[in-house]
């Protein structure tokens, strides 16, 4: 095997230093314009031609570093701890001392190396053939050392080259900015402090990778170039601006004494806002009109602030008067009561308070901001309230008018059920009871009321008409009945006159038979046909001496005792019977009454009528009364 040759075969782990890049500083011009404001001087720049400069030159590379004597004379062991302890420490501190630790191993190898080959060559008489390097462990621990700093640096160089790189982008940056400064050369003057500081920043970033130094600097020359000579130009413009912005500047100190004469206060102050807006928009004028022209801008302004702070402490005054008229709105709505409210005219009744509420609070102005919202939203919550509770009250008395209905269209289909019925009492005494029951159901929905009543009065009249018309039939019966029986008593009185007893007890037996075959008379004539005919049966028995023993006549058959004298307990009981019969009457017509006070107009004259009826009811039940006190008397 051919000999090694150690010294060639070394990894070199030296890096070159960087070029030294970084240019010399630019030269700087005197201090220009500040961004100028309308009450600022400014100050005048001094421009002077900036020449190039020289493209810096590149740094040369150090020299390989040597051994250092201190590790002369040191074991390979000693050199391998010493290469551990050098690889723990930053890279960029042990460089020079792993260089050193790397030449004094190496000469070590080299030198046992080149001392085993000639004691070989000794022995072999000469001859290398079969020689073989022994082999050395601590050259093994000295390359992996030697690896782990060799990844180290690879790092160091990486993240040093990500620095370079990063600087070099700013660099671009501060050199798009001066460009884009320089592409707006109507406010180059307000730049020239910001140029000068990206000066500084150029200058304070580091490295840039070498192939772009000299590149990036001479971008930065331009640029800065070409900046001072637009500010150059720009001044011979500034004093035709100047010109131009005092013409302007005067004009709106005119429109701005001019609004005094406003008559609203907040169209002059809005006004003024917009005169100011274009104060700052115009540029600015010779340093010696400056103060002036800005004093008499200030002064008319000061006129109209003034005046608008006077109208807001005015509106301010008005406002408080507004909030605690608000409040006192407030209370009182929040007092309204629904608690006793249970009839629609109570709730309309109410509801037109809330409303002259409202219309009061919208006739009122605003309150301050702060307070006027506050106060809206309570009187709001409150009328909202009220009508919650009105809205449920008409829920409520939609369904008890709907359950009224329901009753009371019961009432009228058992009515109609009875309308034809011939039992007059019983139906008569029930369709009262369905009529008192009718008054305690509450009201219905007036698009039904009307229909309901007509059609429940309906069927009460058409039974109690038929009962009126069956009364009137019986009540001709009876007269009919009166005349017979009034005939009978004639024919009687013509008995009297016939003059064979035989005959004449027998014509007297005949019409006493008749008699009883009549039916009955009315009530106010019974007693009185009876008597007389009693008197006339009496005189018929004596005369023709009729016995005993025949029939004689009664109130229900025709015949009765002997006659007694009439005692006055006998008018008192017809008495007492005719005063219920009014009193019953008298019921009947309260009790139609009562319904028809929820009819319209065409109910008027039907219940004057019943007013009438009732109205001497109650006298004849005076009269009545007093008649039968006078008979207990």
């Amino acid at each position: 095997m051919e000999p090694r040759d150690v010294a060639a075969g070394a990894e070199q782990l030296d890096q070159q230093q960087t070029l030294n890049n970084e240019p010399a500083t630019a030269p700087q011009a005197s201090e220009p314009e500040a961004n100028i404001v309308d009450n600022q001087p400014a100050v005048e720049p001094a421009i002077e031609e900036q020449p190039l400069n020289e493209e810096p030159a590149a740094e040369p590379v150090a020299d390989e570093p040597v051994a250092k004597p201190h590790f002369t004379g040191l074991s390979k062991q000693e050199l391998v701890e010493a290469l551990r302890q050098a690889a723990e420490k930053p890279v960029s501190q042990s460089r020079e001392e792993v260089t050193a630790i790397k030449a004094a191993f190496y000469s070590i190898i080299k030198e046992e190396e080149a001392t085993a080959r000639q004691e070989y060559a000794d022995e072999h008489e000469g001859s290398l053939e079969g020689y073989e390097v022994a082999h050395c462990p601590e050259e093994e621990q000295v390359t992996e050392l030697l690896n782990v700093i060799k990844e180290k640096r690879a790092e160091l160089l990486a993240a040093q080259e990500a620095q370079r790189n990063a600087n070099l982008e700013r660099k671009r940056a501060i050199i798009d900015e001066i460009n884009s400064i320089t592409a707006d050369p109507d406010n180059i003057n307000r730049q020239f402090q910001r140029v000068q500081q990206l000066q500084s920043d150029f200058k304070a970033i580091g490295e840039v990778p070498a192939t772009a130094a000299t590149e990036i600097w001479k971008s930065f020359q331009l640029a800065v170039e070409k900046f001072y000579d637009l500010l150059k130009i720009n001044k011979e413009l500034r004093d035709y601006d100047f010109k131009k912005n005092l013409e302007i500047k005067q004009q709106l100190c005119a429109e701005a004494e001019a609004l005094d004469d406003e008559p609203d206060v907040v169209i002059a102050f809005k006004k003024l806002q917009e005169l100011h807006d274009k104060w700052r928009e115009t540029g600015p004028v010779a340093k010696a009109l400056r103060e002036p022209l800005w004093a008499r801008f200030k002064n008319a302004s000061a006129v109209i602030n003034k005046k608008h702070q006077a109208f807001f402490e005015q509106r301010k005054s008005r406002e408080r008067e507004n909030a605690d008229a608000k409040m006192a709105l407030c209370e009182e709505v929040e007092q309204v009561s629904t608690d006793g409210l249970n009839t629609y005219a109570a709730w309309d009744q109410a509801t037109q308070v809330i409303i002259g509420l409202q219309e009061r609070w919208r006739k009122l102005g605003f309150a301050s901001r702060k307070v006027n919202n506050e106060l809206f939203a309570r009187f709001r919550k409150a009328c909202d309230d009220f009508f919650s509770q009105k809205a449920a009250f008409f829920k409520k008395m939609k369904d008890e008018l709907a359950d009224n209905l329901s009753r009371k269209i019961a009432l009228c289909e058992e009515a109609e059920s009875l309308q034809d019925s011939t039992d007059w009492r019983a139906t008569a005494e029930r369709l009262t009871e369905l009529q008192k029951q009718w008054k305690t159901i509450g009201t219905v929905a007036k698009k039904h009321s009307d229909a309901v009543w007509k059609r429940f009065i309906a069927a009460c009249d058409h039974f109690f008409d038929r009962r009126k018309k069956d009364a009137s039939s019986t009540h001709s019966a009876e007269h009919e009945n009166l005349r017979l029986k009034r005939d009978i008593i004639a024919q009687l009185k013509a008995a009297l006159e016939e003059t064979d007893p035989q005959e004449g007890a027998e014509l007297v037996r005949n019409l006493m038979s008749q008699w009883q075959q009549v039916g009955h008379v009315p009530y106010k004539e019974k007693d009185a046909v009876y008597d007389e005919y009693r008197a006339i049966i009496d005189e018929a028995f004596e005369k023709f001496s009729m016995r005993r023993g025949d029939s004689r006549p009664s109130r229900g058959e025709g015949r009765r005792e002997p006659r007694q004298p009439r005692e006055p307990q006998s008018e008192r009981e017809q008495l007492v019977r005719l005063y219920e019969a009014r009193q019953n009457e008298l019921k009947t017509y309260e009790n139609n009454m009562g319904f028809l006070n929820i009819q319209s107009k065409g109910s008027n004259s039907l219940l004057n009528e019943l007013e009438r009826k009732v109205a001497r009811l109650k006298e004849e039940l005076e009269k009545l009364e007093q008649r039968i006190r006078d008979l207990d008397e």
